[in-house]
């Protein structure tokens, strides 16, 4: 009996071998012994080929554009993931907000989703891989985690993070009821459920708690901002993401990430232009056009280096030290009036788009330099800077940067450079918003308020 067990034993294990690795042998069985077997080495299991890319999709749709946020789930699966790119998403809904709508099943809380190609665009057929209840897509954890998760899940050469939903730019807006919340510098992923939002201060603490990216684009409103994009300079090579507020429907999804399927390779900053000329390409459409001349909008994207903030901020700095003390306030005043705003208020509240404080930075430079005294103290400096600025600009921190249309002053968006900054504008109460500028990592590196003060008492 105990020698026909090990001869069970010994063929179990010869059984089991090819399994794990090569092996052969030639001799008569009874030849082989578990010394033999234990010397042969064990290959470890393959792992399978990295795919090129995994884009994680954060879309907080806890909100009033919670069918924008299905039906854009929906436009990613017009081209799907592949053997090369994976699509992944987390969304979320609520029921009862304003616009809720009963699309997709009127399921309500989180879920995760692997982005697979269908043609139904009334259903979301991707695969269900995670439903997460209800957490906080306005906290910051929410978010990382569902990076962490992507990355680890999907893991793949090159990674982008999109951020889907609202955004304010630098500010936390002041919120009514319920969504009024203590202090802090929150700009985006608005989850209307909790009153929550992801503070600037804390974007960068996804990334440190997650790992960071090749690409990160914020679809929501007015978030290429100096202020912002500094938060998170070590942690993309690429940044996208508008100056101006964002029409819905969004980025051009479908084209987008056809191009990612058909081109794999491409790096980040090849993806950020590909991000940027799909959307010129929908805007460019007669019916966006129409759009965009009904509402009085015109549109921007750029895609900027991470790399470059550093230097920006270095320039900014050097900038501010010139005009916070620049004499010629006409030539300011008259940079503040003619430079291009973007939409914080309305034309109820902002009827001459004179009030708004998010203004392109570069046009407000060049509209400072045109209008000097050239004879007055100062100016050769200025212009100097200006010139530098600009050509750091172009040559060095934007890759790409697109616009279509005018605004509803006639301001046409040719003037925006690819990224804005906190400019003042005339006094007014366009929105309350908490005043913790100075804890953005910008401000610590510019001193940028010291102007803004400065510009504040220049009419």
């Amino acid at each position: 009996m105990e020698t026909l067990m090990k001869k069970h034993a010994l063929a179990a294990l010869f059984c089991a071998l090819p399994a794990y690795a090569p092996f052969s042998y030639s001799g008569a069985l009874e030849e082989v012994t578990l010394e033999k077997i234990k010397s042969v080495e064990v290959g470890e299991p393959k792992s399978p080929p990295l795919k090129r890319w995994t884009i994680a999709v954060y879309m907080n749709g806890k909100s009033n554009i919670e069918p924008f946020a299905l039906a854009d789930l929906n436009r990613f699966e017009t081209a799907g993931s592949d053997d090369n790119v994976n699509i992944v998403a987390e969304i979320g809904r609520s029921k009862g907000l304003d616009n809720d709508t009963q699309a997709d099943g009127d399921w309500s809380g989180v879920r995760r989703y692997y982005v697979r190609k269908d043609g139904d665009k009334e259903r979301i057929a991707s695969d269900l891989v995670a439903e997460l209840g209800n957490p906080d897509m306005g906290d910051w954890k929410e978010a990382a985690s569902f990076l962490k998760w992507a990355k680890e899940v999907y893991p793949a050469q090159r990674y982008m993070f999109i951020i889907w939903d609202h955004g304010w730019g630098w500010i936390d807006p002041q919120k009514p009821g319920e969504n009024l919340l203590d202090g802090g510098d929150k700009s985006i992923s608005h989850d209307f459920v909790s009153g929550n939002y992801i503070k600037t201060t804390e974007l960068s603490k996804i990334f440190r708690q997650a790992g960071r990216v090749d690409l990160y684009a914020s679809m929501a409103c007015f978030m290429q901002m100096a202020e912002v994009a500094y938060e998170i300079r070590d942690y993309a090579d690429v940044i996208a993401g508008s100056e101006e507020v964002i029409q819905l429907p969004s980025f051009n999804f479908e084209d987008f990430f056809t191009l990612m399927l058909g081109n794999p390779d491409s790096d980040a900053e090849k993806a950020g232009v590909f991000l940027v000329d799909t959307f010129r390409e929908m805007y460019a459409r007669p019916e966006y056009q129409e759009m965009l001349v009904a509402t009085k909008y015109g549109t921007q994207l750029s895609a900027i280096r991470g790399a470059g903030l550093n230097k920006f901020g270095e320039l900014i700095k050097k900038i501010s030290e010139t005009l916070k003390k620049y004499p010629d306030t006409a030539a300011l005043a008259r940079a503040k009036t003619e430079v291009l705003r973007f939409e914080v208020g309305d034309e109820s509240t902002d009827p001459d788009k004179l009030i708004s404080f998010y203004a392109d930075i570069c046009h407000f430079l060049e509209l400072v330099e045109k209008h000097s005294d050239k004879s007055l103290p100062g100016y050769p400096e200025l212009k100097s800077l200006t010139g530098e600025f600009r050509t750091f600009l172009d040559g060095e921190l934007v890759i790409k940067n697109v616009y279509s249309n005018k605004d509803r002053t006639g301001k046409d968006y040719s003037n925006t450079h690819g990224i804005s900054m906190h400019v003042p504008g005339k006094p007014g109460n366009l929105i309350g918003y908490y005043p913790t500028y100075g804890s953005l990592a910008f401000e610590k590196a510019t001193r940028w308020s010291e102007t803004v003060k400065y510009l504040e008492t220049v009419e």
